[in-house]
Formats: structure tokens, sequence, C-alpha cells
């Protein structure tokens, strides 16, 4: 690790709650609660996706990839978060904190994009459905994911190397449960206007660029909406949009207030709490919306395959 010299401690101390140690014990359970939920419930989603032939389609595709994130996303931090809540001891080594910060950065900003890719897939299948096998045939859905990836990847390794690379002068406490890159920038010493900036510029690619194409895609799909005659029509067309609609209400919208606005009206608690929504939340109720919203695809098939193992 060439990134660890003199100016970097050896392990950081996660500050969190401490000014409010009563809220450790109800976090801690909280965590203890939803981690398996949400472990279990996307390994659902995802076995259902590939077992159920129904299923075998871009739509499906790209929600396979959205659990697998969401398991990615909430590993990256809640087994630590976990740790650090039931004990005394609230450290992460120096090399975790690294490997905290690409995991979760890569994640994150791979799941905005994705989202983007999942509403232009929805925008295909309504608006261009006689064309829809065409264009969303099986290597442009594997081009589309594999782009996704790439950027989450090479946003997280530039931002994040960046941000390692700022002299902290001996300070190891984080007023955060995780590692960063905001609070990593804001506990580093000396000059780092270049790295706000260059957080800035990115967040604008990776959160306002992708929400403007899932608005301008909906926007034409509400049109189309619009244009079927009959009802039935209409509710089986929003059917299909209303749970990816919903998680990008969810994903985008704390993203916002964080990422898009000024440092200086950000809370000192309130990127903790988003940590936990993102971390925690996020992962735990994307299964129950998809499996709630698509009673006839995603539920139907679940069923069939509970039935499957309960009879074995």
């Amino acid at each position: 690790m060439a990134l660890i010299n003199n100016s970097h401690p050896d392990d950081f101390i996660l500050l969190g709650f401490a000014d409010r140690p009563w809220l450790e014990f109800p976090i801690f359970v909280i965590l203890l609660i939803t981690y398996p939920m949400a472990m279990m419930g996307n390994i659902a989603i995802i076995l259902v996706c590939k077992v159920d032939a129904h299923l075998h389609s871009p739509m499906y595709l790209f929600l396979t990839n959205l659990s697998f994130l969401d398991m990615c996303y909430t590993t990256s931090i809640v087994p630590q978060m976990l740790f650090n809540l039931g004990s005394s001891k609230k450290t992460i080594s120096y090399v975790g904190c690294a490997l905290q910060l690409y995991l979760f950065s890569t994640m994150g900003a791979t799941e905005c994009l994705l989202l983007a890719v999942m509403s232009f897939d929805r925008y295909v299948a309504i608006c261009r459905p006689l064309h829809y096998t065409l264009i969303m045939n099986q290597r442009i859905c594997i081009l589309l994911i594999s782009i996704t990836w790439l950027c989450g990847l090479t946003y997280a390794i530039s931002e994040a190397t960046l941000t390692l690379q700022l002299p902290l002068c001996g300070i190891n406490k984080l007023d955060h449960l995780l590692c960063e890159i905001p609070v990593l920038i804001k506990t580093a010493c000396g000059e780092k206007e270049a790295n706000e900036l260059a957080l800035s510029v990115a967040c604008i690619f990776i959160i306002a660029v992708p929400l403007c194409l899932i608005l301008a895609s909906y926007a034409s799909i509400a049109h189309a909406i619009l244009k079927i005659k009959s009802s039935e029509g209409r509710k089986k067309a929003f059917g299909t949009c209303s749970s990816h609609l919903i998680v990008v209400f969810l994903f985008y919208g704390p993203a916002i207030s964080m990422y898009l606005q000024p440092t200086s009206s950000i809370s000192r608690d309130q990127p903790k709490f988003m940590a936990l929504f993102y971390g925690v939340m996020i992962p735990t109720i994307n299964p129950f919306i998809y499996t709630l919203r698509n009673k006839d695809d995603v539920k139907g098939a679940l069923n069939k395959l509970m039935r499957g193992i309960f009879r074995c």
C-alpha cells in the first residue's frame, strides 16, 4: 500500500454517536435484524430471476444486478458497524478504511448509473415496444451493465485515491460511522479545495446527469401511457414502472440533499443517518418493493420457488 505513509495513522477511531451513546444499542438491534433481511431478500430475488424462465428478460437481468449491488453495498459497511456498536473499541485499520472507501464508493456510483439504465429499459419497453427485443438484446444489456460497473469503479478509484493522498497530520478521529470520502476530506489538513471541487464535479456526473436521463425517460413514458386508450393497458404499463420509480425516489432524493448542496448546510449527524439509510434501509426494502409491486412476476415466481423447496 503505497498510500500509507507517516502522515496516516495505523487506524481510525469512528466516533459515530459518541455524544449520544443511548442511540448505539437501538441502532445495533436494528442492524442485527435488517442486515440478514437484506441479504435473504436480495438472494431470493437473484435466485428467482435465475431459476424462473419467465424472468429471463432484460428488466430482471438489471434487477439481479441491483440486488447484487445492494448485497455488496450493505456488506461493505454493516459488519464493521455491528462490531463497533457492540464493543467499546470503535476503531478500523487504515487498510480496512481504504478498502471500505473503495467498496462503498464503487457500489454507490454504480447503483446511480444502473438505475438510469433500468429507466432506459422501461422507456424502450413502453415507448418502442415493437423494437424492444432488437434494442435490448442480450449483448446490449451486458454492455450497459459492464459500462455502469466500469464507470462506478473508475469514479471510486479516482476519488478515493485522491482522498487517501491527503495528509491527515496524525488525526485519527472520524466523526462518522464509516469511512466515506466527504468525511475524510473534511478531516484532512492542508490544501483540499481541489479534492472538494473534484468531488463536486464527479457527483454532478454520477448523480445529476443520470437523474436527468431518468426524468426524461419517465416524461416520455408518461406521455406514452396517457395515449393508451384502455384503462387496463394504462394500469399494466404503469405497473411495469412503479417499482423502479419508487426505488429511484428513495435513492436519489437523499443523494441530492447530501451531495448536491453546500457542505455548510449539512448538519453534523446528517451523513451518519444517510449512511444508515443507504447502507441498511435501501438494501432491505428494495426486495419488498419489487416483490409487492410485481405480483404476477417476482411474487408469483417466488411463491412457486418456495412451494418447490418445501415440497422437496
